[in-house]
């Protein structure tokens, strides 16, 4: 029987409906789109923070073909989570999911983060904050690629290093950190000859016009540099043929796309630019059908991975990449398209930025955008591949279709998600194997107190469980539900007693004062945080007194 999950739905994270589209929103897509197509599929888990993200959740599953149902599990209870084997989070933030877990138990359920860009403060702390987390072995983050694995591993042991020597820790637990790429639905690229005349037709390519495809965010910091395609394109031998550049992107603004047409008009005037919408899911899907070649010379430290390759060889074509990040782990040099050696300085060039960026200088992108001025391609040898395409149409067919059988074989996200599933076994079985040696912990984050404790000095006297309460002689229901209509007091429902709960409260206390620890046993199981604010909100309401 496989595995039963639950998905920490994050709505940013599962969208590409806004303007700011970035390629772990895709993979996101993607995966939801694997997880709704799931042949194991039934009960899902949600965990999210509002009914509302649930429904969404539910839509997008049932619009790609779910047809098990959704199971709300609010973040406020993890202890809900226990029915389900293991959650699974959208990034590599799973620290401040396992001190949630602790209420729970540790042993109740794994968490399974993903890997996406990792070159942000804010995912570098997630990162390093797992080596004093309650992360166990029985849980994991996926690495997309290698590179990024050895990424991740440098800040982990850097901070290994730094908690050794100021607190003589010796004993770190760290989560699995397996191997498993981000997949496409191949299915969705395969190639349509009839739709690839007539894009080419519309597009202006003859018919021994050779085309090259950049399809991706426009960005000079989080993508690629565009110098080196341009040249190469301008310097490469052609044999007489025509060339285009089909650049099917989107950009931060016109700044963006302005810069790269004044480059591409001095670096490859040969060359012929035809710009496409890269979001609008028509031109993108022309773009793929009319191109004979893809190119994307990532040089970037953002991204980890690197989805287009993928979609192009899903799309039966040759791919010109740089052998950086994740491209390392998908095209293969010679086989489904060529990998263009990459340099870039050794540790040392950098504490520079690393201070620029943390002191608030550089913003991420600046910080991105600076190590990329860094890197380069061996520029002889991206112009010798890409004549080589141009030139050889029996070259492309070759590439292109062993790039296709690799992609449908291990990429396509039914292959992905069955890894998926195994790792969630494997992580299930540690859970079970795992003995027992150490104290548990305690049940809350330290740095996330109870505020009735941590600001228990404050008050005058506490409510406590030995308080008397009594209501006021004109204490009614009625009396309740118009305080709670207030503006003053309507955004606070979230965090009190429903009015059907003060109604039972109502009941409980009677004509006599009585003991909260006692009104609360009355009521039998209930939600006792809730029912205490809710008696200190009928004091702050004046329909409720504490007897001295």
């Amino acid at each position: 029987m496989a595995q039963r999950f639950a998905l920490h739905y994050l709505p940013e994270a599962f969208s590409t409906a806004g303007q700011k589209l970035m390629g772990r929103q895709s993979a996101g897509v993607g995966l939801l789109r694997a997880i709704a197509r799931d042949p194991e599929a039934g009960e899902l888990g949600c965990f999210a923070s509002e009914r509302s993200h649930v429904e969404a959740c539910a839509a997008a599953l049932r619009e790609q073909g779910h047809a098990g149902s959704v199971a709300w599990v609010p973040q406020s209870a993890p202890q809900e989570l226990e029915r389900f084997d293991c959650l699974l989070h959208p990034d590599p933030g799973i620290a401040r999911l396992a001190w949630r877990r602790l209420a729970a138990g540790q042993d109740r359920y794994s968490l399974c983060g993903i890997t996406h860009a990792i070159a942000s403060h804010e995912t570098m702390s997630m990162v390093t904050s797992l080596l004093v987390a309650p992360v166990r072995g029985w849980d994991a983050i996926i690495c997309t690629s290698r590179a990024v694995r050895d990424s991740l591993r440098v800040l982990v042991e850097e901070q290994a290093d730094y908690l050794r020597t100021r607190l003589g820790a010796q004993r770190f637990e760290l989560p699995q950190l397996p191997l498993i790429p981000l997949g496409v639905h191949c299915d969705s690229l395969a190639p349509d000859p009839a739709r690839r005349q007539e894009a080419r037709a519309r597009f202006g390519l003859g018919a021994d016009d050779v085309a090259f495809l950049y399809l991706g965010r426009l960005s000079l910091h989080a993508k690629s540099h565009p110098q080196q395609m341009f040249t190469a394109l301008e310097q490469a031998e052609k044999g007489g043929r025509r060339v285009h550049l089909l650049i099917a992107g989107w950009s931060a603004g016109e700044a963006v796309e302005a810069a790269f047409r004044e480059a591409a008009a001095l670096l490859c005037p040969s060359v012929r630019l035809v710009e496409l919408d890269g979001r609008a899911a028509d031109q993108q899907g022309d773009a793929w059908a009319a191109a004979d070649v893809f190119t994307s010379l990532a040089d970037n430290v953002q991204e980890s991975f690197g989805l287009a390759p993928l979609e192009a060889m899903a799309a039966g074509l040759p791919c010109v990449v740089s052998d950086w990040n994740g491209y390392r782990d998908t095209v293969r040099d010679g086989v489904d398209g060529y990998r263009i050696p990459t340099v870039m300085p050794g540790p040392g060039a950098g504490p520079d930025l690393a201070l620029r960026y943390d002191d608030g200088v550089d913003t991420v992108d600046m910080y991105c955008g600076h190590a990329s001025q860094a890197v380069a391609l061996d520029g002889a040898l991206l112009a010798q591949a890409y004549g080589r395409l141009v030139r050889d149409a029996d070259l492309r067919q070759r590439l292109g279709s062993q790039g296709r059988a690799r992609a449908r074989s291990e990429f396509d996200w039914s292959v992905i998600f069955r890894r998926y599933r195994a790792l969630w076994d494997e992580l299930a079985e540690r859970r079970r194997a795992d003995p027992v040696l150490a104290p548990p912990l305690p049940a809350r984050a330290p740095d996330r107190p109870d505020p009735f404790r941590l600001f228990a000095s404050y008050p005058t006297r506490a409510l406590g469980a030995a308080s008397l309460v009594e209501l006021a002689p004109d204490a009614s229901l009625a009396r309740v539900n118009q305080y709670r209509e207030l503006a003053i007091n309507r955004f606070a429902a979230a965090s009190l007693p429903t009015l059907e709960d003060f109604g039972r409260l109502f009941g409980a206390i009677g004509p006599r004062p009585l003991e909260v620890e006692e009104l609360i046993d009355t009521l039998g199981p209930c939600d006792r945080p809730t029912l205490l604010r809710g008696l200190a909100w009928l004091c702050k309401m004046d329909l409720l007194r504490v007897v001295d």
